[in-house]
């Protein structure tokens, strides 16, 4: 599934291990595992304003070109999203998503129609695209990761989209424990959206690997749904991860429904998609 509705992010070209984007009227080079053909265009023609350059030990940093600025801010559709650039090569925002927030969007414009106003628990939920979104749709959205520095930039996601302030609920949390106090207190969602990582550490020490956790993480949360839930969306970045595999543990997990995988990917300047992970929705009908 293609991310539509980009007006201010484009791809200007893929290959050899590498991606041209353009953000806004900023221009990055990164590193992309899975552009592995050859570069469909000269990137040295672009003069981008910066590349980001791994090292040998797997880290890197951003080498910068031209004149930028530290933080600035892109439209999709109607909404505004700080841009950032990190020192893990990401820049706070994932424009493959849009594939999701337009189809939860529906799914909440249906709802607020109907006079609900659905609650929606977002965990791993980063800078909060998905929470600004929802919310601003009518939602009642909880925001939970476990990064403190990622849920104050969501925060300013939400403010630069006035979303109401009685919409969001942000929460500073390990979101297998924070889930599982839910439970025990009675609470209740009508959707779950998840992006949990490849692989992290809590507080304690605890190690998650995707690979190991995902099936019991998401069985988990299948108990924090209310008595008429509407849907539950996992995003993966895992390699190796199919969305087949996704789509099996929400059949196996979530009540009847429908249940998809997909592969997430962005539209490029040759009309090829660029895969970008993959997700898998269930929903209620």
């Amino acid at each position: 599934m293609l991310a539509p509705d980009w007006n201010e992010y484009k791809i200007l070209g893929t290959g050899d291990g590498l991606k041209l984007e353009r953000w806004g009227d900023i221009t990055l080079l990164r590193p992309d595992p899975q552009a592995i053909w050859r570069a469909t265009v000269d990137y040295g023609k672009f003069d981008a304003h910066a590349r980001y350059e791994r090292d040998r030990r797997g880290g890197g940093k951003w080498i910068v070109h031209k004149p930028m600025p530290e933080e600035w801010t892109i439209g999709w559709r109607e909404y505004k999203f700080a841009v950032k650039p990190t020192g893990f090569k990401h820049t706070g925002l994932f424009p493959e998503q849009a594939v999701n927030w337009a189809k939860t969007s529906e799914t909440v414009d249906a709802e607020v129609g109907r006079g609900r106003r659905p609650r929606i628990l977002n965990l791993f939920a980063y800078t909060g695209a998905a929470t600004a979104v929802l919310a601003k749709r009518g939602a009642a959205v909880t925001h939970v990761d476990a990064a403190k520095g990622m849920v104050e930039r969501a925060k300013k996601n939400c403010t630069l989209n006035a979303v109401p302030e009685q919409n969001t609920r942000f929460i500073v949390d390990d979101c297998k424990k924070f889930v599982a106090r839910e439970i025990k207190r009675g609470k209740t969602y009508d959707a779950v959206i998840m992006d949990p990582p490849s692989y992290g550490r809590g507080a304690s020490g605890e190690v998650w690997r995707m690979e190991d956790d995902i099936f019991d993480l998401v069985k988990l949360c299948a108990c924090v749904l209310g008595d008429a839930p509407i849907f539950f969306l996992i995003n993966s970045y895992t390699t190796g991860l199919q969305p087949q595999t996704i789509e099996n543990i929400l059949t196996l997990t979530m009540p009847r429904g429908t249940v998809e995988g997909y592969e997430v990917c962005l539209p490029t300047e040759r009309s090829v998609p660029l895969p970008c992970g993959c997700s898998g929705s269930w929903r209620c009908k």
